[in-house]
């Protein structure tokens, strides 16, 4: 058998259906390979960071091994950006780039480097394959690495003539890790004995709880408890259902705002919550001084990472959950019941009044021109199927999109977790790929946009019917607004550089229209929910480019 072979093999083995990539001449022997194979379908890209952002979408809404091919130094260096969100994001992706032959490596040919070692920081695993017969053993340990928890990318180096060699291989079997960890009995009864006594018990959801898909858990945990639930900072999941009348959005990202929201509490519990990561550091400590921390996660490295856990609890959440409701009921007593329901009926009614005063302020701003963000977030999520997904990354136009946006099932909202613009609008054709049967909506900020823009050729080419909207303030408005709160000089002089996009504006209608996605512009909360049910009804791609307010003043 020849390398090429095995390694497709292999892959099928693994249950891949759907290789991302971007060729060289390192993968012409793959190429080859894909000219006869009918089981794997072959996605190309125009660029490596739209392809890794591509594959980290069907990575996430799918939830299975997925496959990334680049080309060899440049391949990878360009897919960098990308492959540390989904590393933030916990995709269990295998990436592979091209290498020259290893019989010349020692001659430094032109491409090639120190490939596992440049992935290195960004993945769970790496590996170059330099024997023919190591390629069933490393492709399997690469495989089972990504998807053990905590799941995560890894990556192999693949040598040219590993793939165009042929011998006798034994492709071996896949493993799996059983994911559904359960938490250690002793601890699951000390954090039910400080929740059972907490009287203000508030819960912070992180991604593993849609990842592990425990909606129901976590809400008759924070049912029984009459405790809100926030989720963390960057959510790139529903990780509780915003529907739910204990849902409360998140907090502020400041340490001020998490301080202020935590003082009206008296016990913290993180399910899988990031636990904080900041954009600017502060003197204020956000959480209170001898507040209690019970801390769940499927990652060891994050429980007390920064901030020391009473309890910490190394366990999947849907497996874990059940057992710590079951332990809270014991222990409380019917006092403490009779606390906790009271606890729910007022938390349920503030919520319930802080939605309907949110959401009018929303609807007050639809007919203004330009565009406010969360009137086009409120008219948007108002008029989507139940069935939508939607891809968020509008940045400074972001908050309250969960709250206005209905995304109750674990893999109905995906966002940004990393940070590396650009990831939203590709990140969407993959989530398409991954859940060809539901409408996907991406929301995308105009500067975040152009960072991956090629991949609206794949779209058109492979005909996914995504919805794009582009919130076109013509500018990186969010770094304006933080250098704004720097109260410096550019805030006196109102003077930002390099933070506009507006000499040229960008034609995003007619660079739609050059890669073959139908576009049109929208100047009003109207045109552009028009558009949206227009694009639905028809099952065809469309970028919907919409004139938005530019504001970066504190509102």
């Amino acid at each position: 058998m020849s390398g090429k072979r095995a390694f497709l093999d292999l892959l099928k083995q693994e249950g891949v259906g759907i290789v991302f990539g971007n060729p060289g001449t390192t993968e012409l022997p793959l190429m080859d390979a894909f000219a006869v194979e009918n089981d794997i379908r072959y996605v190309l890209g125009l660029q490596e960071a739209a392809l890794m952002a591509m594959a980290d979408g069907y990575a996430q809404a799918s939830g299975k091994l997925t496959v990334l091919n680049l080309h060899v130094a440049p391949g990878l260096g360009n897919a960098m950006g990308m492959l540390y969100d989904a590393q933030m994001a916990g995709s269990p992706i295998m990436v592979t780039a091209g290498q020259q032959d290893t019989e010349y490596l020692v001659q430094e040919p032109i491409l090639s480097a120190d490939l596992a070692t440049l992935a290195k920081p960004f993945v769970k695993f790496c590996a170059q394959v330099e024997r023919l017969n190591d390629l069933p053993t490393l492709v399997h340990r690469a495989a089972k690495t990504a998807l053990a928890p905590p799941t995560g990318p890894v990556f192999l180096s693949l040598p040219g003539d590993i793939l165009k060699n042929d011998g006798d291989i034994d492709l071996m079997q896949p493993t799996r890790v059983a994911p559904r960890v359960r938490g250690d009995l002793e601890a699951v009864g000390a954090a039910a004995d400080l929740l059972a006594k907490a009287q203000r018990p508030v819960i912070i959801a992180g991604d593993c709880v849609a990842q592990s898909r425990a909606h129901k858990e976590l809400a008759a945990l924070a049912e029984a408890l009459g405790a809100p639930v926030y989720t963390e900072f960057v959510p790139n999941t529903a990780s509780f259902p915003s529907s739910h009348p204990l849902y409360r959005g998140s907090m502020t990202r400041s340490q001020v705002g998490v301080r202020q929201v935590l003082d009206q509490h008296d016990l913290l519990f993180s399910v899988g919550g990031d636990l904080f990561t900041w954009s600017l550091p502060s003197t204020t400590e956000p959480i209170p001084k001898g507040m209690p921390l019970i801390h769940l996660d499927t990652d060891p490295w994050q429980i007390g990472k920064t901030y020391p856990a009473q309890v910490g609890i190394l366990g999947d959440p849907k497996a874990t959950l059940p057992d710590i409701t079951a332990e809270v009921g014991k222990r409380m007593s019917a006092a403490a019941k009779g606390a906790a329901t009271a606890r729910l009926k007022s938390a349920t009614d503030a919520i319930r009044g802080e939605r309907e005063v949110f959401r009018a302020k929303a609807k007050a701003m639809a007919g203004k021109t330009p565009v406010q963000p969360l009137a086009l977030l409120e008219a948007i999520g108002s008029m989507l199927p139940k069935d939508a997904v939607v891809i968020e990354e509008v940045l400074s136009s972001a908050p309250g999109a969960r709250s206005l946006i209905n995304s109750d099932d674990p893999q109905s909202f995906f966002a940004l977790r990393g940070g590396g613009i650009g990831w939203g609008l590709p990140a969407a054709i993959g989530v398409k790929l991954a859940l060809p049967d539901r409408p996907v909506v991406a929301l995308i900020g105009d500067g975040s946009a152009m960072y991956t823009v090629q991949a609206l050729w794949t779209a058109a080419h492979y005909k996914l019917p995504v919805i794009w909207v582009i919130f076109n303030n013509t500018s990186y408005r969010i770094l304006k607004q933080r250098l704004v709160a720097l109260r410096g000089l550019a805030e006196q002089a109102d003077k930002f550089v390099g933070m506009e996009l507006v000499d040229p504006p960008i034609d995003f209608v007619g660079l739609a229209r050059s890669l073959g996605i139908e576009a049109q512009k929208a100047k009003t909360v109207a045109d552009t929910t028009d558009l949206i049910a227009q694009a639905l009804k028809s099952g065809k791609a469309l970028l919907i480019d919409v004139d938005m307010e530019r504001n970066y003043k504190p509102m």
